[in-house]
């Protein structure tokens, strides 16, 4: 199969979708690869590093124009002309949060296979872990950075010093995200809580963190006022596929402290948050009610080294499959099948139809 790598055009999207170990391993396996020129230069990885692997440097079109398309991030309206009936297209896509890009993808016939909606057995998504665990700690970094005084927030350090209170984190959701923040939390010192539904989880957590941090059951009362307390709040939920659930509403956001921060990392769904839209990291805050909103839908393109071989790790394997077939993988792979939003014209995915009001058609 020919497999097509083009360079990721969103806002100061950073990474690649294959590091060169990728491209010999798709190379080994019989199939061609053609990477647009220029596409890994700021993940650190040069056009000849490419083409060491077996690689074929192209243009955009012609990077487009292979069997399988691999990305990171979900085409923008820029990159719409080149979806067309025969394309399968393996990348982070959202749906939820993007109804323009799922009526393109159902209208032009496109097979669209989402790493975000890839599921396990025991419910974990492993093509979201990796990037899920960075946006989780770069969470911290960025709320600590937003609540310094020069930033425009409240001038608080979150780990305080002797004698001066620490700074509070609350975090809705303790899954991949959740856990990644509350562990960049603790480690600096920060007096943290995280809200979940699952008590499970949260038992697992105290086991881990103990006395260092406070778990509660997340209802619409200890949301309430966990958030009003909160210096940085983080936002974490997600259900696959779906939108993200509206905990927090904009009253509590009014309830907050002037200068607090607001990191919301399930702005690609949709957010948690009722007052968050999505920003970018070249104009990555906004603020509203007196409390800073960060909604960054990429932030693990900022460390684009690091993430674009985390991704790797996880997204080749699945490549492989599905450089052999696409539907024959997903046969093969319940996993996998899970991960087809889009084919034939049709939403293929329950919670993806249902979160855009469409109707759900079986793969087969």
């Amino acid at each position: 199969m020919l497999i097509g790598v083009p360079k990721e055009v969103k806002v100061d999207e950073f990474r690649v979708a294959l590091v060169p170990a990728g491209v010999r391993a798709l190379t080994g396996a019989g199939h061609r690869v053609v990477v647009q020129s220029g596409a890994g230069l700021e993940a650190g990885l040069s056009d000849q590093d490419f083409l060491e692997a077996g690689a074929v440097m192209v243009s955009r079109e012609e990077a487009w124009a292979a069997d399988l398309v691999v990305k990171v991030k979900e085409p923008i309206a820029q990159e719409y002309q080149y979806l067309r009936p025969g394309l399968t297209l393996f990348t982070y896509l959202h749906l939820a949060a993007v109804p323009e890009l799922a009526q393109e993808l159902i209208q032009r016939q496109v097979t669209a296979v989402a790493y975000e909606t890839i599921q396990l057995e025991d419910m974990s998504l492993p093509l979201l872990t990796p990037m899920s665990e960075v946006a989780g700690r770069m969470a911290v970094q960025a709320g600590a950075h937003y609540l310094e005084r020069q930033a425009g927030g409240r001038g608080l350090l979150l780990g305080g010093v002797p004698g001066v209170r620490r700074g509070r984190v609350t975090i809705l959701g303790a899954g991949v995200v959740g856990t990644a923040a509350l562990k960049i939390a603790v480690g600096i010192g920060a007096e943290v809580t995280v809200l979940d539904r699952n008590l499970r989880r949260l038992t697992y957590l105290d086991d881990i963190f103990g006395s260092r941090i406070t778990t509660l059951i997340s209802l619409p009362d200890t949301v309430a006022r966990s958030v009003a307390a909160a210096d940085l709040l983080i936002g974490a939920v997600l259900i696959a596929g779906a939108r993200a659930p509206r905990l927090v509403s904009e009253e509590m956001v009014m309830s907050m402290n002037p200068g607090s921060v607001i990191v919301d990392v399930s702005v690609d769904q949709g957010g948690c948050v009722a007052t968050i839209r999505p920003t970018t990291h070249e104009d990555p805050i906004y603020t509203l009610h007196g409390v800073i909103h960060y909604g960054v839908t990429n932030m693990p393109g900022a460390v684009s080294r690091t993430s674009t071989f985390a991704l790797t790790n996880v997204t080749l394997p699945y490549v492989l499959a599905l450089a052999g077939g696409p539907l024959e993988a997903a046969r093969r792979d319940p996993a996998l099948a899970k991960g087809f939003n889009a084919h034939a014209g049709a939403f293929t995915h329950p919670e993806v139809a249902q979160s855009l009001g469409a109707a759900c058609q079986p793969l087969w």
